[in-house]
């Protein structure tokens, strides 16, 4: 059984548009759920972990697809996405071991400043 992040990522990449701009709306889509349960607290604490699961599987695919042999992207860059990579999954098994809202902000920075740069890098 598939996982919702990797359907999102495969309905969406039937979409004509780049790989790059698929990967960043996927990004921006994770930020946004988590911004609106930071932003929502009280009421929608309740989404956090549909939020931060998605988030991890999202990352989880682009760790597999970054670090395998297929990938052509340069070794320096590889080497920064997995260990950025990283840094989100440990991040969220801090996130869900004490949930606290402002923990949430490194998470939906990140996304969002990789999804930006995906769609600077459009060439």
């Amino acid at each position: 059984m598939q996982n919702s992040a990797a359907r999102a990522y495969q309905q969406v990449g039937k979409q004509t548009v780049s790989p790059r701009v698929l990967e960043a709306n996927l990004l921006s889509r994770a930020a946004g759920q988590m911004q609106r349960v930071r932003d929502e607290w009280d009421t929608a604490q309740g989404e956090l972990f549909t939020a931060l699961t998605y988030n991890r599987k999202l990352w989880t695919v682009f760790l597999g697809s970054v670090t395998g042999e297929e990938s052509q992207l340069p070794k320096p860059v590889r080497e920064n996405i997995a260990n950025l990579g990283l840094f989100v999954m440990k991040q969220t098994m801090s996130m869900q071991a004490e949930p606290v809202p402002q923990k949430l902000t490194v998470l939906i920075n990140i996304n969002r400043e990789i999804a930006a740069g995906l769609r600077a890098d459009r060439a």
